[in-house]
């Protein structure tokens, strides 16, 4: 499974490959029988440094967006957690420590969830970096809806030009479609000059940008 990844990891940025959605049958990777809209999704927050301005951002547009959060961040920065809500978007799990599933049992993984669940109490979950083992997905999805992604930004990629995290996204929109941004320190260049862009080119669009709400 590692190498069926690892082989297909450009394609994850804008087409995930048939064969991971169908290791993955219960993981969410779009909403096709959405007309009129598109989901942007943000992961790793909340970060004091980045999230406020997101959610300004997003106000600007009047867009809502669903917001992965780490468990840790969430204890950190507990009214951060509340402001995104209070503004109106969703919120899911990204663990409580950002592990990669890989390399945790299962019993560890699935308990590093739950424990961010106590912070967060949501019913979406997206598993940081994508590294899910099936076995992991399969017991998650008893109890979440595990939403994954089908346009990847690249935004946390230090050496990802701005213009080219831009091109990671803008060709590629479509109704339907869920996008990966991140809120954090790491992607806060890229981010900055590639949200706002994004917002006018769905605008342009005619589309909307809705949360994440199953």
């Amino acid at each position: 499974m590692r190498q069926v990844f690892n082989e297909n990891r450009s394609n994850m940025l804008f087409n995930p490959p048939s064969i991971l959605k169908k290791i993955y049958p219960s993981a969410i990777w779009s909403f096709p029988k959405e007309e009129d809209s598109l989901f942007l999704t943000f992961d790793d927050g909340p970060c004091p440094e980045v999230t406020p301005w997101v959610l300004d951002t997003l106000d600007r547009f009047n867009a809502k967006a669903t917001f992965f959060c780490i468990g840790k961040n969430v204890e950190l920065y507990p009214d951060l957690f509340k402001e995104i809500l209070r503004r109106g978007h969703s919120v899911g799990n990204h663990t409580y420590s950002h592990i990669a599933g890989w390399r945790k049992p299962l019993h560890d993984y699935i308990q590093d969830v739950d424990i961010a669940n106590d912070l967060i109490n949501s019913n979406l979950y997206r598993p940081p970096y994508a590294k899910i083992t099936v076995s992991q997905a399969n017991m998650l999805s008893l109890r979440y809806k595990i939403v994954m992604w089908n346009i990847l930004s690249r935004d946390y990629n230090r050496k990802l030009s701005r213009r080219k995290c831009l091109k990671n996204v803008v060709p590629h929109l479509h109704p339907g479609a869920i996008v990966v941004f991140h809120d954090s320190k790491k992607a806060a260049k890229n981010l900055w000059y590639a949200l706002p862009k994004t917002l006018e080119a769905v605008s342009a669009m005619n589309l909307k940008c809705k949360a994440i709400t199953l």
